[in-house]
């Protein structure tokens, strides 16, 4: 679980995060918000489960504060702070849920009760949710069987008529209609393989209930495991919920699905989402654009959530029928599934051995189709299958390459090989232009709002995946990046200038020089007038 402590003195909120045994009641992590805003900014790019804060802090109190997160987010755990005892305080903790009001300074043990009190209701409310003997009645149930059903055929490319994707909707009792839609894609990671397939199903069908959950209050959840191994749901906003912000709130809902399911499930989630588009039109692009991108996203990376921003145009189909038997050639690269292309390669070669031996033209058809494939996959990571591939391509120019079974084999696992290092070093590559984008971002506009949403916004990322990219190639946290690169330069302009210690506090992003101080001093343990005095 992930719990923030909000209050306006920095010397009480760094106490209460560092002192307590937060950890001994399940906690993971403790965030530190100095103001209210600070605060929300933090629980819209974190899954946050219990909210401690003071009432009284400037510019928004606490009561404010819970007022905002009960709007976005009705399950979180609020436990407020006062040293008030005010009838109309409590009255007001009472309307917005608060899990309990605490006069300061609290007692340890009048603390420690209130966020395992809290702990406590979200435990309840989420076993609830996850159990698998609700997971299993549903399954019992015909109806989603039937919904289900209808969904894969959608996503396999079936075509209705308006009328009859009208009827078959309501027969079904489903609550979507024609218009604006967006598909979420769910990869189950390793910790979940150990199940049994029947076990299996029945996580399957508990994520599917933990997302019609968190996500039921703002839209209609319809979801699905599919034939490659991913949950799908087809998502679309209840007309309510048309003034929340589409294009942040789905991957919101995402992060809080991921979060809850490693909680409570005790396995992890990579989860792709498509942007919005028209249903039914255009629902099997779509997923065929979704399904592709996993492959695109980190190398080996697990437990990202990712929105899909380039449509993509289906691969063709043919004849061969290892070759095209689900899943195909070109679904496995696009998913990364580098060991079962392997196999592919090997089952059609053995194909062509057995039935087709003498036949030039199969063993063509097979190695254009795989080439088509490579060179599909290479373009799409902005590579060319000819600079992969160095002297080799020689042998396809010529056709040499599909002259016989043997050397149509040998070919396809050479290429593969050099494609899938390519790919990886092009992952790398990607990397680290974000790091620099970042870096050159922040060191000129330091003065300025350079908080992880802004520079998410910057290079087009989830806020939370940026971290872990930036995380992945520097071993440094952005936050931490940000704040020794404030304090060396704060450094430099008390030793180099004669400027005042509010001017530099203002030049390095701190808009208020107390807190500015209050921070330097904590690092180096003298204020920024006497480092200046000493150096």
């Amino acid at each position: 679980m992930q719990m923030i402590i909000v209050d306006d003195e920095a010397h009480w909120v760094d106490n209460l995060s560092m002192t307590k045994p937060w950890h001994t009641l399940g906690i993971e992590q403790v965030h530190r918000a100095y103001s209210a805003r600070e605060a929300l900014q933090l629980i819209e790019t974190h899954p946050i489960d219990i909210v401690i804060s003071d009432i009284q802090m400037p510019e928004m109190t606490g009561i404010e504060l819970i007022e905002r997160i009960r709007i976005r987010d009705k399950k979180i755990k609020c436990i407020l702070l006062s040293g008030y005892s005010e009838f109309d305080y409590a009255k007001k903790a009472i309307q917005y849920e608060a899990v309990d009001y605490l006069l300061k300074p609290p007692t340890d043990e009048e603390l420690i009760g209130a966020v395992q009190k809290a702990i406590d209701q979200l435990n309840n409310e989420w076993a609830l949710v996850s159990s698998l003997t609700r997971t299993q009645f549903t399954l019992r149930e015909n109806l989603p069987h039937l919904q289900g059903r209808l969904l894969l055929e959608a996503l396999q490319g079936h075509r209705f008529s308006a009328s009859e994707w009208e009827r078959k909707l309501d027969n079904y009792d489903l609550p979507f209609h024609t218009g604006d839609a967006a598909l979420m894609l769910v990869r189950m990671e390793e910790e979940f393989g150990h199940y049994d397939s029947h076990d299996q199903t029945l996580i399957e069908y508990a994520i599917i209930n933990m997302a019609e959950e968190i996500m039921g209050e703002f839209m209609h959840v319809w979801g699905v495991k599919e034939e490659h191994g991913y949950v799908v749901f087809l998502l679309q906003l209840k007309e309510r919920s048309d003034d929340i912000g589409k294009e942040t709130i789905l991957e919101k809902l995402s992060i809080q699905l991921q979060s809850k399911v490693k909680q409570f499930l005790k396995g992890s989630l990579s989860i792709v989402m498509t942007e919005w588009f028209t249903f039914p039109d255009q629902i099997y692009d779509r997923f065929r654009q979704a399904s592709a991108y996993f492959r695109q996203i980190v190398g080996d990376e697990r437990e990202f959530v990712m929105r899909v921003t380039d449509v993509e145009a289906p691969a063709a189909q043919g004849p061969l029928d290892v070759l095209y038997t689900p899943p195909t050639f070109i679904q496995l690269l696009e998913s990364g599934q580098w060991d079962a292309a392997e196999d592919k390669i090997h089952a059609v070669c053995a194909e062509l051995d057995e039935k087709w031996s003498e036949s030039w033209e199969h063993c063509m058809e097979a190695g254009f189709l795989i080439t088509a494939a490579f060179t599909n996959l290479a373009h799409r990571n902005k590579l060319t299958l000819a600079g992969l591939m160095g002297s080799d391509i020689e042998q396809l120019q010529s056709g040499e390459a599909f002259s016989t079974i043997g050397k149509l084999r040998k070919w396809s696992l050479g290429v593969l090989t050099k494609l899938k290092e390519g790919t990886s070093n092009e992952v790398k590559d990607t990397r680290s232009e974000y790091v620099k984008k970042i870096q050159e971002f922040t060191d000129k506009n330091l003065h300025l709002d350079v908080s992880l949403r802004v520079l998410a916004d910057h290079v087009n990322l989830h806020p939370t995946h940026l971290s872990k990219i930036y995380k992945i190639e520097t071993g440094e946290g952005i936050s931490e990046y940000i704040a020794r690169l404030r304090m060396d330069r704060a450094c430099h302009k008390l030793v180099t200038t004669s400027k005042k210690v509010y001017e530099i506090s203002l030049e390095i992003g701190y808009m208020d020089p107390a807190y500015f101080i209050k921070v330097f001093k904590r690092q180096f343990g003298v204020t920024p007038q006497e480092y200046r005095d000493q150096h």
